[in-house]
């Protein structure tokens, strides 16, 4: 019987490598449900962008990502032409950083809203996603009544001039994790706040000959999530 000294020593740094993962993964969730558990105190919002009275934050994350934008006519027909929105292009990566150490904590996409809050309302082809990325709970969010923004220098919560604007959004479907997971199911509203970067370039698209460019505009944001007290 011949014994591999070297595939035992690779097996063994492979199962502590394993074991290191592991063991920093659950850390990290510790830490996430230690926070979860704190109460959390937001900057305070115009009423036009802050929760009903009866949902406190529960947890908030440091989001890295992009904006999309589309080229597209200014009217039907028109020769000129100017950036939009691309709804299908929200995506970024939120943070914790207890102690200076950052974690990644959310996924932020657009995705189909699988679990309705109401089955009987019509369902656009997908809602802005955010997915926990210890339990993968989901919660679904959009926009209601002009719950917008602008940022500007004289607003704390939303003070740089030229940012994409800071939201209110309410939630419109939740998911548990495939095993039962909670972190995000019980969200109610998700407020993005303290934008930095993400408008619309100011060139590239003006006339006809530019409709159909796409771009990806870097931005960071805080998204605060509630729920409601118990």
């Amino acid at each position: 019987m011949t014994y591999d000294v070297g595939q035992q020593v690779k097996k063994t740094a492979r199962v502590r490598r394993l074991f290191v993962a592991a063991l920093a993964l659950g850390c990290a969730f510790g830490t996430v449900t230690n926070a979860v558990a704190r109460p959390f105190t937001p900057p305070p919002t115009p009423t036009l962008i802050t929760p009903e009275e009866g949902n406190s934050a529960f947890l908030v994350g440091h989001a890295v990502g992009t904006q999309g934008y589309v080229c597209l006519p200014t009217s039907v027909g028109a020769t000129t032409a100017s950036w939009t929105v691309n709804p299908a292009r929200p995506e970024a990566t939120l943070f914790l950083s207890p102690g200076g150490n950052s974690f990644q904590i959310i996924t932020h996409f657009l995705s189909p809203n699988e679990n309705p809050n109401d089955p009987n309302r019509p369902v656009p082809f997908g809602n802005a996603t955010w997915q926990s990325s210890f339990d993968s709970s989901r919660v679904w969010a959009q926009v209601l009544h002009m719950n917008v923004l602008p940022a500007s220098s004289g607003e704390p919560s939303c003070p740089n001039t030229g940012s994409i604007p800071c939201l209110m959004l309410e939630t419109v479907g939740s998911l548990e994790g495939p095993t039962g997971g909670t972190l995000l199911s019980k969200t109610t509203f998700v407020q993005r706040l303290n934008t930095n970067g993400g408008s619309a370039p100011t060139a590239g698209c003006s006339t006809s000959g530019d409709v159909g460019k796409q771009v990806l505009v870097p931005y960071t944001a805080d998204y605060w999530f509630y729920r409601r007290d118990k």
